[in-house]
């Protein structure tokens, strides 16, 4: 369950002059936008409820619900993220109703082979106990450092399955607070430092390092199978937080500098299914870097990041995580415009 600030949606919706508002939900939160949607109606709001599959927060709805005449966007399940957006967009962040100190005190002995100083990281659905957490860490003699991370991130110590910029500190290893092996994965490989990853839910602690070397080897191998490749479709994303033309135009530069053939290519959902009746020997996906990652097995071809594309040219010699980078964050910078707080 996840705690979802309802009241403050409504109390935003009104300051909006919000009459019909799309709800945009990922798989896992649908219920919750179903509440949410009988809670805004009892209240007069008409509610349309966004049945597509949602990436993050990368991937808002903004024009669908400005197709759908909507006066408002609620991005339910992630945090703020700044983007250029055609109706206002409430991003409300849905909190694991979980607490982290229990997996954490069962596993301090394995959190102390990171080292005294550590760096604390989660996803927005733990990001309200972070400092929970690091008050116990720190009772515990630990020097904790919760990175504040670029603009691309809403909070200090958040990571975003593209963006890890809150893991590089000055630390002398990584602990990741909460489920599945991505985000830790990716911490893992863009630190290049130990990274132990706690489970709140069932309490597990696992270290990255092995799953980091075997995903490095499958991406060799796709970089191998791209070598004799003499032509590239290079796919950008028309999602809003995904759209990375510049790269996309450099990385057509680089190929065909090398002699290789290379078109540009956009997509929405970006899958090799759709690509089957082109004739490239390879693909390059300049959007989010899980798609080359967690599908590569469903391609055909060999498909490549922009960072894997520099070593296949032996332009880069070491194995570099794709990441979407933000701006540097000022002091005096806003972490994000977010709802906080859960219930009516």
């Amino acid at each position: 369950m996840h705690d979802v600030a309802s009241g403050e949606i409504l109390e935003t919706l009104r300051e909006l002059h919000a009459h019909r508002v799309l709800i945009q939900s990922p798989e896992g939160l649908r219920k919750e936008a179903e509440e949410i949607a009988k809670f805004l109606e009892e209240s007069g709001i008409e509610v349309i409820l966004h049945g597509g599959v949602n990436y993050g927060a990368c991937d808002p709805a903004d024009r669908e619900a400005k197709l759908l005449g909507c006066d408002a966007l609620i991005h339910l399940g992630h945090s703020y993220m700044r983007l250029n957006l055609e109706v206002p967009t409430i991003f409300v962040p849905a909190f694991a109703q979980v607490e982290v100190i229990p997996a954490l005190e069962k596993n301090l002995d394995e959190i102390r082979k990171l080292g005294k100083r550590i760096a604390l990281v989660t996803t927005a659905q733990h990001i309200h106990q972070l400092e929970i957490a690091k008050e116990f860490l720190e009772g515990k003699g630990f020097e904790v450092i919760i990175g504040n991370g670029d603009s691309r991130v809403s909070w200090p110590g958040q990571v975003l399955g593209c963006n890890f910029s809150s893991a590089k500190v000055d630390a002398e290893g990584v602990l990741f607070i909460g489920a599945g092996y991505f985000h830790p994965l990716g911490v893992a490989l863009a630190v290049r430092k130990p990274t132990l990853a706690i489970n709140p839910y069932s309490g597990d602690a696992f270290w990255m390092e092995e799953e980091a070397e075997r995903l490095v080897r499958k991406r060799w191998a796709q970089i191998a199978k791209a070598m004799n490749a003499k032509s590239f479709g290079v796919i950008v994303s028309t999602k809003k937080g995904q759209l990375r033309l510049s790269e996309a135009r450099k990385i057509i530069n680089l190929l065909r500098e090398s002699g290789r053939e290379a078109e540009l290519m956009a997509m929405d959902h970006i899958n090799y299914p759709a690509l089957e009746g082109f004739s490239f020997d390879a693909y390059v996906v300049v959007a989010c870097p899980r798609v080359p990652i967690d599908d590569y097995e469903n391609w055909r071809k060999p498909v490549l990041t922009p960072r894997e594309v520099e070593i296949l040219l032996g332009l880069r010699e070491d194995y570099e995580f794709d990441e979407i980078p933000g701006t540097e964050r000022k002091n005096d910078e806003p972490i994000g415009i977010a709802l906080h707080g859960g219930g009516r």
